[in-house]
């Protein structure tokens, strides 16, 4: 039986639990986070710059290396999320940093043996893939036991801004590395930053509870199971899901034909398309910052369905832009700016919500089940655009995509999700666990 009890909605607004800034393992776990992040963000540029510039690949050879890299969560992410239901979260998250160092590492290496090739690239991005499935799976499942349930809220928030941040600031930093130092070394930069990730979380000292001891027994498939049954179980769970298939799929559509409808239907310049998406980098970070205390106002059921109807509706407006002026382009960024504040306010809310209803023994493969179902579809949904935009045009495709979008916060309407108060649910329970 799942606990959907609202919020009380008693008088007077609940006392505010302490700030997050004075707690030190908080702060620790944030800085390891954020240099995660600007890492991750600093290698997605310069490893295929080092194809590029070093190495002169041709573009299906950039686009593949992009593929192998993003491979993991479908290959792995279940996986994943068994082993750090068995295993201490936070030692998963340092080992994590520890090997995306190593790999990386190897390419300035190689480059500086002379022995840089494709294949190594290739290989050095499954790896890298490999381990950042370990590292996100295990961050979203170890925050719920560092801080308390009241704070679920703000500490997502404070997490996803780091993650805001390195996606406006990553990019450029990595671009002037490149023009420095050139592609191959530039990537030293993301293995020490990985480094200092390690070194932060490794410093965290707040003891973590052993790991749940059924969580060993059985084998891998059976607790894969276990994470996949609760998720189809349980109705706010399967909300989740369902939310984040049904937008991944059509998001991913979407986009597709939007990168094409800039410049072609639009008549857009390369800069001018940099600048349209360059806005959605301040709104994932506007977002970030009012999900910490939006839910604990208006109700974490109000917030969902308001923030996921404006982010998604807002796009069905890119499909009416006609023309390549000034206007036109100040009108996308408004749309992207919006989409992304509304958006990034939703998945804050909702990590909040997943986390606290997600009982602590089963985080790691709810998160791995969710994530599983979410990237899975979005390859499927990349295709359908493409097939769309040409049989019907891109202008059409973009709305059909938007108009899917729109069908998430339609499923939110309609489920327990919608009914959420102010506080937090308590968590599910699972069938059939032993004491």
């Amino acid at each position: 039986m799942s606990e959907t009890t609202t919020a009380d909605q008693s008088e007077g607004t609940p006392e505010r639990p302490p700030s997050l800034w004075r707690d030190r393992d908080f702060v620790r776990l944030w800085v390891g986070h954020t240099a995660s992040q600007f890492a991750s963000q600093v290698s997605t540029l310069t490893v295929p710059l080092v194809a590029v510039m070093a190495l002169s690949s041709s573009p299906d050879e950039v686009g593949l290396l992009r593929a192998v890299g993003q491979l993991p969560y479908l290959l792995f992410a279940l996986f994943v999320g068994v082993l750090v239901d068995r295993w201490r979260r936070r030692n998963v998250m340092v080992v994590a940093d520890f090997a995306r160092a190593l790999a990386l590492g190897a390419i300035p290496l190689f480059w500086a043996l002379d022995a840089l090739g494709t294949p190594v690239l290739y290989a050095v991005m499954l790896v890298v893939g490999t381990f950042t499935v370990l590292f996100d799976v295990a961050y979203q499942a170890y925050l719920p036991r560092l801080i308390d349930r009241e704070s679920l809220a703000r500490g997502n928030s404070l997490m996803e801004s780091s993650r805001s941040g390195a996606q406006i600031g990553g990019p450029a930093f990595g671009g002037v590395l490149v023009s420095l130092l050139t592609a191959p070394v530039a990537i030293v930069a993301s293995c020490v930053t990985y480094l200092v990730s390690a070194i932060s979380i490794q410093r965290i000292r707040r003891p973590e509870p052993e790991p749940d001891p059924t969580a060993a027994k059985g084998g891998v498939l059976r607790q894969i199971r276990e994470g996949v049954g609760l998720v189809a179980r349980d109705p706010m769970l399967r909300t989740v899901a369902a939310t984040a298939c049904v937008f991944n799929f059509f998001f991913s559509a979407f986009m597709t034909a939007y990168l094409l409808f800039l410049p072609r239907d639009l008549e857009l310049s390369g800069a001018a398309v940099g600048l349209c998406l360059a806005a959605f980098g301040p709104g994932f970070l506007v977002g970030a910052l009012v999900a910490g205390t939006a839910p604990g106002r208006l109700g974490y059921g109000p917030v969902l369905v308001l923030s996921a109807a404006v982010s998604d509706g807002v796009m069905l407006l890119v499909g009416a832009m006609h023309g390549s002026g000034a206007l036109t382009v100040a009108g996308l960024v408004v749309i992207n700016f919006l989409y992304a504040a509304f958006a990034q306010t939703f998945n804050v809310a909702l990590m909040a919500v997943r986390q606290a209803i997600t009982p602590d023994e089963i985080q790691g493969r709810v998160v791995a089940t969710i994530r599983f179902l979410g990237v899975g579809l979005a390859p499927l949904g990349s295709a359908l655009g493409g097939v769309l935009g040409g049989a019907a045009g891109l202008r059409a495709s973009l709305l059909v995509a938007a108009g899917g979008m729109c069908l998430a916060p339609l499923v939110l309407l309609i489920s327990p999700l919608a009914r959420l108060g102010r506080e937090l649910p308590e968590h599910v329970e699972q069938p059939g666990k032993r004491a």
